[in-house]
């Protein structure tokens, strides 16, 4: 498998993280852990299928994926290549006026969110481009049109900044008492930004903090540090979110993005 990253041209760059596209020769399975980013896929070779467990579930050729607390196993078939567009945290807000809160934890067809005649033309040129500057290129066009008048919101970035500093761990009640507004009017307006709730984008920075540090310390210590009550608790919302028991997890490299 290989992993590419492209930057975003500078008027972009507010709303977008990065471009990634993962072309494979060989058929491969890549766990993806839950972040704060909300993401768009465009296959443009191959086929590409969620591993659930129980069987194969074949995806769309474009997905908007929104905000995730579980761990997602995807399948890609031989000779396969996608491309996607990883969302800063309040960047989809720019470019989409629909409730994409509303597909916490879902991933759907693109068409059903962008008309399909919006979407065919973007097929058409990512199949034709000769190279991923190019399709990257293609994606830039689609997203510059969409790119709606947009002023980002300084709350709910403080609001944002202050969860980053604190790797997840804090209280929302306290968090939207610093901010001086009522819990209520700060959830209608962090989820209609980042697509969770303040709790659920808290809660997937903290063990997306806890995974990706490790840990050497006991169990039982990391889950009353992230704010648990008892380590069942813990272990059941880490399983969840990376696929494995935290025991098993910290033990040995399993292999993730």
């Amino acid at each position: 498998m290989n992993i590419e990253e492209f930057t975003p041209v500078e008027i972009l760059k507010p709303f977008i993280r990065a471009y990634r596209i993962i072309e494979s020769d060989e058929e491969t399975e890549n766990r993806v852990l839950p972040n704060t980013s909300v993401a768009m896929a465009f296959r443009f070779r191959g086929r590409n299928h969620y591993n659930t467990g129980q069987g194969k579930i074949a995806l769309p050729d474009m997905v908007f994926s929104g905000l995730r607390k579980s761990v997602r196993l995807i399948n890609y078939s031989k000779d396969t290549a996608t491309l996607i567009v990883l969302f800063k945290d309040t960047g989809a807000a720019a470019f989409f006026k629909e409730p994409f809160h509303e597909l916490f934890e879902q991933s759907v067809a693109l068409d059903s969110i962008i008309h399909p005649r919006e979407l065919t033309p973007v097929g058409e040129s990512l199949s034709e481009a000769k190279d991923n500057l190019q399709r990257v290129a293609v994606i830039e066009q689609f997203l510059l049109k969409r790119l709606n008048p947009y002023q980002q919101d300084d709350l709910i970035l403080e609001a944002i900044r202050q969860i980053n500093a604190a790797r997840g761990f804090l209280k929302i009640k306290a968090l939207s008492n610093t901010l001086y507004i009522s819990n209520d009017a700060f959830e209608k307006r962090f989820r209609k930004i980042t697509g969770s709730s303040p709790k659920q984008f808290a809660s997937i920075t903290r063990l997306s903090s806890i995974a990706l540090q490790g840990s050497s310390r006991r169990l039982l210590d990391t889950a009353l540090d992230a704010g648990y009550y008892d380590q069942a608790h813990f272990n059941k919302d880490f399983k969840l979110f990376t696929g494995h028991t935290p025991a098993a997890f910290f033990k040995g490299a399993v292999p993730f993005w």
